[in-house]
């Protein structure tokens, strides 16, 4: 079984974009003791940006799109070498392996990445991820790394995903501003954090924060992968967390994991439209796993084509979302119509708009 790490740039670099050498040393020396002890690991890190700020003297962090992908495409190699010479020193090989979010919204590059990661796995070699920034634009990005670690967990069936950052784990309230604050050991429904209020507060280089942590780690629970965000600043936390020892919030993978066709679309494959459902459409989704019909259809949103994914709403609020055998064009001429109207209008279309084997409730 796989572990997915993911070390946020709370943890790569201090607040002057240095590099945290203890703190790389320390996490480094556990990922290739926990390798050479035959756990399979790979390692999601944030910092590129960071490090490029500081290779290139830049006083703040840069707004423009084309600024921070140049600080990225400066900071990335030196990132990597910073890890895989930390790993050498254990005897572990690193790979370098740069992501972006079309990569894994599209099937087939998703797949392919899954073949490489496990084959790089196969081979003992630790894959050092990072999102490539240099290509990746408002509309195709993670958005955060913590996101990243989760798909990059959920692609590969992790057993455990460990978010490292520079606090204890997830607290009742700010532990910076309130001394009553506690750390919440365990985590084993996501409903009880419904009245924290969840911080977005991140380092001076970070673009995450609590919230995106947990979040992460909702998305690992409920694929069946339990998670663990903990303080990466303190020595041995990573090979506690491994181990199943209380070390920081613990967040316990939730039963009944779907397939891996079914993840991909909850969570990886972003979404071009809506079609809009009646109540009884709705409910026949929702309680019987049905396959949705033109009939139930009320409205298609936004413009998509078939094989595109879509939001499935009733009343203003989305239930699932599915990969539409039709396009928008059509929806629009055959909504609201029974089954044999829509083979009169259209002979060639499948019976069904989303085929229930590729839908899935949210």
């Amino acid at each position: 079984m796989t572990l997915v790490v993911k070390l946020g740039s709370s943890i790569v670099a201090a607040d002057d974009g240095e590099l945290r050498v203890d703190v790389l040393d320390s996490v480094c020396e556990q990922v290739s003791a926990l390798e050479q002890g035959g756990e399979r690991v790979v390692m999601v890190t944030s910092g590129a940006i960071a490090r490029g700020m500081r290779l290139m003297e830049l006083p703040v962090r840069p707004r423009a799109m084309d600024e921070l992908q140049a600080a990225s495409a400066v900071g990335q190699g030196d990132l990597f070498r910073a890890y895989e010479s930390r790993l050498a020193q254990g005897g572990t090989r690193a790979a370098q392996v740069l992501l972006t979010a079309a990569d894994i919204a599209a099937r087939t590059n998703y797949l392919n990445a899954r073949q490489t990661l496990r084959r790089l796995l196969e081979w003992g070699v630790v894959p050092v991820i990072n999102e490539n920034d240099t290509t990746a634009t408002d509309e195709i990005s993670f958005g955060d790394n913590d996101f990243l670690a989760a798909q990059v967990a959920i692609l590969l069936e992790a057993r455990l995903l460990v978010l490292l950052t520079n606090t204890d784990g997830l607290f009742t309230a700010d532990p910076g501003l309130d001394p009553d604050a506690e750390l919440i050991a365990e985590v084993g429904d996501f409903a009880e954090l419904a009245s924290l209020q969840i911080g977005d507060r991140t380092s001076a280089f970070g673009s995450g924060g609590m919230r995106s942590k947990v979040a992460a780690a909702e998305m690992a629970s409920e694929s069946g992968i339990a998670a663990t965000i903990c303080n990466g600043t303190m020595a041995g936390t990573l090979t506690a967390a491994v181990a199943g020892e209380r070390v920081g919030t613990r967040f316990a993978a939730q039963a009944g994991r779907a397939s891996s066709f079914k993840l991909w679309l909850k969570y990886a494959k972003p979404a071009k439209g809506r079609i809009v459902v009646d109540e009884g459409a709705g409910r026949v989704l929702r309680e019987r796993g049905s396959s949705l019909l033109p009939v139930g259809i009320v409205a298609a949103e936004g413009e998509f084509e078939a094989g595109d994914a879509v939001d499935v709403a009733v009343d203003g609020s989305v239930i699932g979302k599915g990969i539409s055998d039709y396009s928008s064009r059509e929806l629009s001429r055959v909504r609201g119509m029974k089954t044999e109207q829509v083979r009169d209008l259209l002979p060639h279309a499948a019976d069904e708009v989303i085929h229930r084997d590729r839908f899935v409730l949210l």
